[in-house]
């Protein structure tokens, strides 16, 4: 069956990094854009990274731009989330969404926790 699994959460200080991971399996997934969301404590889920099937193309929201990056292994069927110079403002439940590239199936995650904390 489908799954995105995510990994990589946990407690960092301010100023740390962190690197999650989202292992892929039932389907082909290198047919599917992949994204980062994350949702804060009474706060809608917000979009933070997205990376096109083949890895080419990505885009970030303003708030983790020069701080995050996005990226892809297609051979592995995972996408990765590097997070550096975390602020606790980043804390938040972050969530993998894979999106097939002609709009057909899409799918979530369970979620992984990052808090940014001293």
């Amino acid at each position: 069956q489908v799954q995105l699994v995510e990994s990589g959460g946990g407690l960092v200080q301010p100023g740390g990094s962190l690197r999650l991971s989202c292992a892929a399996s039932g389907f082909t997934f290198s047919d599917y854009a992949m994204s980062w969301y994350r949702q804060a404590p009474g706060k809608e889920r917000e979009l933070v990274a997205a990376i096109s099937s083949g890895g080419s193309s990505t885009n970030y929201a303003d708030s983790v731009k020069g701080r995050f990056t996005i990226s892809r292994d297609n051979a592995k069927n995972t996408a990765y989330l590097q997070m550096n110079s975390l602020k606790p403002e980043d804390t938040a439940i972050y969530y993998c969404y894979g999106k097939s590239r002609w709009g057909t199936d899409a799918y979530w995650g369970q979620g992984t926790q990052v808090t940014v904390s001293s």
